[in-house]
């Protein structure tokens, strides 16, 4: 038995950071309803990566909405918007990301939603909070980061800002949005009342950058400062970096310099002796070892420094990874089908409970495929 088995999770958010949040709760044994509007639904079915479709939908649509149910309703409806209603007196959990609001309008605020179900927990996701300037502002993942600082810690400092080539914003707050659901479930079970969870796209991505914020506001509030040399880290020094070797890459994490110095038989790293040469001198030492670096393979590098206990490694694609034994043995794809014309290959959750695999083989739904299920249940007492 899943953990959150018998839970009921009503979920009307679109894109990427709700459905990634009702995905992990359906992960762990919740059944999701995703409310879709008739005809159109998610606005992620159309949001392509390199062009793939699955049976008419991206595959990103199809690899966040795994294993839910769809229930297609006009909330300008009132026949439709009453469904919905009667599902949510049922539900233990609710999910939305529109605009600050939008959803009042339709009647489903939380205060409309707690009147109706007081022991449900309210769950939603903002750009930018409900106050404030940016209130209203597109809460898209390219412009939270941007506008977040966090560019300007990738890259390197001849570079302009870099963002993430992952849509971190939205994926840390779907997952702080289930933190925040979890321990009010938690809570709900000693006080029999639900609650109002809130996170936002910027509040989440200012979080995920809470260590080097955290050194910025308690040192003058110096910009931070990238290396220009195989910049990994903004406030680290060296030797912290991906460097090119004679056929491929090695990492190099926080190392003493003159012990990397005497391994790797590189005599100019001996004379940086002063501690705070790593940071301020970085660039210089980062450059050394680049020359040096280049100079012979990857595999001769992880010889000499792994057994010395230097922190290093290689560099992988995923396609070294996965056909690493190391890779294969995390078991981390799975295939979900519900027919043929929807069968994909994906990741599965990373969570393991009670040493068992959370595997959830269904493809995610057509607009409104389940309405005839869900009707029929909402007509039973």
């Amino acid at each position: 038995m899943k953990p959150l088995e018998g839970l009921l999770v009503v979920d009307f958010s679109q894109f990427l950071s709700g459905p990634s949040a009702s995905l992990r709760l359906a992960d762990l044994g919740a059944r999701v309803i995703k409310i879709e509007r008739p005809g159109q639904g998610d606005l992620c079915r159309q949001l392509y990566i390199s062009n793939l479709m699955l049976d008419g939908d991206s595959t990103l649509f199809h690899s966040i909405n795994r294993n839910k149910q769809s229930f297609a309703a006009d909330l300008k409806n009132p026949a439709d918007l009453a469904h919905v209603r009667a599902l949510l007196a049922r539900a233990d959990v609710m999910i939305q990301n529109f605009r600050p609001g939008v959803i009042e309008k339709a009647g489903l605020g939380y205060d409309a939603v707690a009147a109706l179900n007081p022991r449900i927990v309210y769950g939603e996701i903002t750009g930018y909070g409900k106050t404030g300037p940016w209130r209203n502002k597109p809460g898209q993942d390219l412009l939270v980061q941007s506008l977040s600082g966090l560019p300007w810690l990738n890259g390197d400092a001849s570079q302009p800002p870099v963002p993430f080539g992952l849509a971190v914003s939205d994926m840390m707050a779907g997952a702080h949005l289930v933190q925040g659901i979890l321990a009010c479930l938690i809570r709900r079970s000693i006080t029999n009342h639900g609650g109002l969870v809130e996170v936002s796209l910027l509040e989440s991505t200012l979080d995920l950058q809470f260590e080097v914020l955290s050194t910025w506001l308690n040192d003058g509030r110096q910009p931070p400062q990238r290396s220009a040399i195989n910049n990994a880290h903004a406030y680290l020094g060296a030797p912290y970096g991906i460097y090119e070797t004679s056929d491929g890459y090695l990492a190099l994490a926080m190392q003493p310099i003159l012990r990397l110095g005497e391994l790797l038989a590189c005599p100019a790293l001996l004379a940086y002796t002063n501690p705070t040469s790593l940071f301020n001198q970085r660039d210089e030492i980062k450059q050394i070892l680049v020359d040096h670096l280049k100079t012979r393979t990857t595999a001769h590098w992880l010889s000499i420094l792994e057994p010395a206990d230097i922190w290093c490694s290689d560099v992988f694609t995923w396609q070294r990874l996965f056909e690493h034994e190391a890779g294969r043995a995390l078991e981390m794809f799975q295939s979900v089908d519900s027919t043929p014309a929807r069968s994909m290959q994906t990741t599965r959750c990373p969570i393991r409970i009670d040493g068992e695999l959370l595997l959830s083989p269904l493809s995610a739904p057509r607009i409104g495929e389940h309405n005839e299920e869900i009707q029929a249940e909402l007509s039973s007492p």
